[in-house]
């Protein structure tokens, strides 16, 4: 890519990102064309859909992630970057989830650009959960799969309560403090009911 072109796709994402976050994904492209000071056959030109816009800001995102996740890993105290990098990602993911929902809802099948961000943030969370686990900073019965499905939760009941950053602040607060090394497993829920 030529480097006026490589700026006037910067350019646009940046512009993407402060008009979808102060008016919501609804927000036409052309205020983002508006916004980022070209025209909007240049805005077609890098992101031939608002659906692909929308998917190069979630990309970009979730590969923000992936390297926050990868930094944390090489921290002497894993357990503590765990809780931080959860903290980060738990307090952005308002607007990461209007981008997901928005392209969920356009029925748009994900790009492998997309596909490959994931799985390296999911390299880079494993990796970190895992060192964690062997210093004994974070609890041991924790796979991978579950801390996400924990970071989905919390940020459920940050959207149930309308962002609220009061509940979102506690609900993290209760997702950290469970993934701190404990002395044992917990033991398992009854069928409809809580763990004994």
């Amino acid at each position: 890519m030529r480097a006026d072109a490589l700026r006037n796709r910067l350019r646009l994402l940046e512009a993407a990102e402060e008009v979808f976050s102060r008016d919501g994904t609804a927000a036409s492209t052309e205020e983002v064309a508006r916004q980022a000071g070209v025209g909007i056959g240049t805005l077609f030109r890098h992101f031939p859909t608002k659906e692909a816009l929308l998917e190069a800001l979630l990309t970009k995102r979730v590969t923000r992630i992936a390297g926050a996740a990868e930094r944390a890993a090489g921290e002497e105290d894993p357990g503590q970057a765990l809780r931080m990098l959860l903290a980060e990602v738990v307090g952005e993911s308002a607007q990461k989830r209007a981008y997901a929902d928005a392209l969920g809802s356009a029925g748009t099948a994900a790009s492998q650009e997309l596909l490959t961000a994931q799985r390296r943030a999911r390299a880079a969370l494993d990796a970190l959960l895992r060192r964690g686990q062997r210093q004994g900073s974070i609890r041991d019965d924790v796979e991978t799969g579950d801390l996400i499905a924990l970071i989905v939760g919390a940020l459920g009941a940050a959207e149930h309560a309308d962002w609220d950053p009061g509940v979102r602040d506690r609900t993290l607060r209760v997702l950290l403090d469970g993934l701190r090394a404990s002395p044992g497993p917990l033991t398992p829920a009854a069928p409809g009911g809580l763990p004994g």
